[in-house]
């Protein structure tokens, strides 16, 4: 089951039924459901895909019920209800998470085409940082924005991302796939070369920082188009993933590289800091970001990242 969050124009955010064809309201689909099937149900008010997707969606079995319904009578929604996904706004599926977080360095070729050595998982521990989200969330379909003040090294990375259904602390690996209430697209955008006050006096951690900071910039995390539910991806590591720039395969991998797989993330995580409904986990990129070959983006680009089973999210690129 793919659920989006989508906006009409002068219309409040609602959810739909997501495909790469069409959308189908989630209004539309309980009300054709109820007369086909006389199964009388009530929707949770307002636009909160959680309540929808498993470990702890208060309507996630009247959702999959109607979704079951839908995969053999999808013949039974007439074309005029359904909005082409290409013309309909996709909103970031979790508008407002309390959490952003990503890794950095979990797959071993996107270490080692950075000139590293990556380290066995028993070696190490996931490195995680955090984006701000309400300024780096960006919807599928809307622009990347090349920042004014660096404005020559901006970069992708295509990524799977894990949205948290039941919060908790200390879960453990074994445990923790049974926490997500599902899957995303996250493209973690990221300035390569940020470096603030140029006539800065030299600090032992200035690089680490500039790091940091060049993930921060307004628009850098476009998510979407959707979100998987976690019932129907079996396996996170079995997903493939694959990143074009104009057309062009960039990125072209597997989530089974990953050093540290999403169950054992959720349990190093949760082993320090509380995890609630609603944070996003993004779990790192593969070999093929930019930087390897000196190629940033610039305006008029087009970004597309996919992951199987989830969708394609799309972003182009303008100039702040």
């Amino acid at each position: 089951m793919r659920l989006c969050r989508f906006q009409q124009p002068q219309q409040a955010p609602a959810i739909g039924v997501y495909d790469e064809s069409g959308i189908i309201p989630l209004s539309v689909l309980a009300e054709i459901y109820e007369r086909q099937t006389s199964d009388a149900i009530q929707l949770p008010a307002g636009d909160n895909l959680l309540d929808y997707l498993p470990a702890g969606g208060q309507a996630f079995d009247v959702a999959r019920r109607m979704h079951q319904w839908l995969t053999a009578h999808r013949g039974q929604v007439p074309a005029s209800q359904i909005l082409p996904t290409g013309k309909t706004q996709l909103l970031v599926p979790i508008p407002r998470p309390n959490k952003l977080f990503l890794l950095a360095g979990n797959y071993a070729q996107h270490i080692e085409e950075g000139g590293g050595k990556a380290a066995e998982r028993a070696e190490t521990f996931p490195y995680v940082f955090m984006k701000p989200p309400t300024t780096t969330l960006t919807n599928p379909g809307q622009p990347v924005r090349i920042p004014k003040v660096s404005p020559h090294s901006v970069d992708w990375e295509l990524e799977l991302a894990v949205v948290i259904g039941r919060g908790g602390k200390h879960i453990p690996e074994a445990k923790a796939l049974e926490h997500v209430a599902g899957y995303t697209v996250i493209n973690d955008i990221s300035d390569r070369k940020f470096r603030p006050n140029a006539n800065r006096k030299p600090r032992d951690k200035d690089s680490f920082f500039d790091w940091l900071h060049g993930k921060w910039h307004d628009s850098f995390c476009p998510c979407g188009p959707c979100i998987t539910s976690a019932d129907a991806i079996d396996d996170p590591q079995s997903l493939q993933m694959l990143l074009k720039l104009n057309g062009q395969v960039r990125q072209d991998a597997s989530t089974a590289q990953q050093i540290f797989p999403v169950a054992a993330v959720i349990e190093f995580l949760s082993s320090f800091v509380t995890l609630e409904p609603g944070d996003i986990i993004s779990t790192g990129t593969p070999a093929g970001v930019g930087n390897t070959t000196q190629t940033y983006l610039k305006a008029g680009d087009r970004l597309e990242a996919s992951i199987s089973s989830i969708g394609t999210l799309v972003s182009p690129v303008e100039l702040e």
